[in-house]
């Protein structure tokens, strides 16, 4: 990402306090990371009044179902890609086994082995050759077996013989990892199947970095600025504030499809998700620590994989920790969200967490960086530019501290949009659900009766 895509400290008249910086030099982190302020310009969000449609939306991606699938490639790049694949997020139920030696390598296997669900064959085999290629291994798969073939001609004439023998896909090199995820999804999932929305979690980095706080505007912003229906889901059972944000208590929370998954469908999410407006529903914590719900990694699963069943976006308040339920959660997401502030814990945690989650999502964006709460007056902290160069990854949005804001808005029970739209942090978050929704945002208007009101 470019630097014309973050928006910079500069912008906002923060001036870094350095004074902390070790004497160790080189050789201490401190030392190495402390220096100069990026310059970088801060990128206006462009605001709209009409709003375009979606481009190329095609929601969350759902997990591939339990399937076999045999790999036979000719090159190289294919076996890589294909290895990509296997260790992809949504192939975590698929069994997969790659073979070298292409379709004359896979007639032999099938000759003597049962066949998969999916057969993926290369061959750089001119049209005739390829054609009576595939005629012989047909011969040896059983009926309703899938085969995806990748080629090397952009032929039409050729992508039309091997449709009328049955083949399922035709691809041409260069194919990306996700290209072949999502071409397997297509050809498996059902289409009957309910419509699965795209679920964003935000994390942070260490407590009290402002994670929630991110979490609630962005799903605000998104549903009343980018005009998308979506949930924001609280998961911090006990001291979770989305009811204290939002002004909104509510006597059912998440807690109550969390502790009965089984008995949790569709409608009963649907009676258990608040309206805070048209577009945007809430799904509360209890916040509450009378009691200790130790619930299983499974059951979180269950009750998220409900809520985008119903919500093209869904907004993940994850508290901060480690746990089974939060890695998985995390690694399944469609957008993960990172929120730090230019400290070292941040730095640390924030760089552990990006890495294994690189590690275990190839195939998917990096963990988009949140920098918050910069320029405290008189806390030594890490310039932005040396912090994105340790951390791998630049900064999608840059977020000053600004407490009078923040502050206001907490005590109306309001988000940063509502209070000042035209601030800095209102930009940037708008600018944030732009680049996740696809959308330009539009500023909602107030009524002349809620200015009255200071609403």
């Amino acid at each position: 990402m470019s630097n014309e895509n973050a928006m910079f400290d500069d912008e906002f008249d923060i001036e870094f306090d350095d004074t902390a910086e070790s004497e160790g030099g080189g050789n201490d982190l401190i030392g190495q990371l402390t220096g100069a302020p990026v310059d970088a310009p801060y990128k206006d969000v462009e605001q709209g009044v009409v709003v375009p449609p979606m481009n190329n939306f095609h929601g969350g991606d759902p997990a591939i179902p339990a399937i076999s699938v045999l790999a036979f490639h000719e090159k190289n790049s294919t076996r890589d890609m294909m290895e990509k694949v296997a260790h992809d997020r949504r192939m975590i139920n698929t069994t997969v086994e790659i073979h070298d030696g292409g379709i004359p390598a896979a007639i032999e296997h099938l000759a003597h082995n049962p066949t998969p669900n999916l057969l993926i064959v290369e061959s750089s085999a001119q049209t005739p050759v390829m054609i009576q290629q595939i005629d012989d291994l047909a011969a040896n798969c059983e009926e309703g077996v899938q085969v995806m073939v990748v080629g090397e001609m952009n032929d039409i004439s050729l992508y039309r013989q091997l449709v009328a023998r049955g083949v399922s896909e035709y691809l041409v090199p260069p194919v990306e990892p996700v290209q072949m995820v999502r071409s397997i999804s297509t050809l498996f999932t059902d289409p009957d199947a309910p419509f699965v929305g795209k679920s964003i979690s935000v994390i942070g980095s260490k407590g009290g970095v402002g994670s929630s706080t991110i979490a609630h505007n962005l799903a605000w912003a998104l549903a009343e600025n980018a005009m998308v229906n979506t949930s924001l889901v609280d998961l911090d059972l006990s001291f979770g504030t989305t009811s204290l944000d939002f002004n909104h208590e509510t006597q059912q929370t998440i807690a109550d499809a969390l502790l009965s998954p089984d008995r949790t469908d569709d409608a009963v999410i649907s009676r258990l998700l608040a309206k805070a407006t048209d577009r945007l529903s809430l799904f509360t914590a209890p916040a509450s620590v009378n009691q200790i719900m130790d619930i299983d990694s499974q059951s979180y699963s269950m009750v998220i994989e409900g809520v985008r069943r119903l919500m093209p976006f869904v907004v993940l308040d994850l508290p901060h920790g480690w746990s089974d339920w939060i890695y998985n959660t995390l690694v399944t997401s469609d957008e993960v969200i990172l929120v730090c502030q230019p400290d070292l814990a941040s730095l640390r945690n924030g760089k552990n967490m990006i890495d294994q989650l690189k590690s275990q999502r190839p195939n998917d964006n990096p963990p988009k960086l949140i920098i918050n709460m910069a320029g405290v007056p008189k806390r030594p902290e890490i310039p932005v530019k040396d912090f994105a160069a340790a951390i791998e990854v630049e900064p999608e949005i840059i977020l000053p501290f600004d407490p009078q804001l923040f502050g206001t808005a907490s005590n109306k029970g309001q988000m940063i949009s509502e209070t000042d739209p035209q601030s800095k942090p209102s930009q940037a978050i708008d600018h944030l659900a732009s680049l996740l929704s696809g959308r330009e945002t539009v500023q909602t208007k107030k009524s002349f009766l809620k200015k009255l009101l200071g609403k």
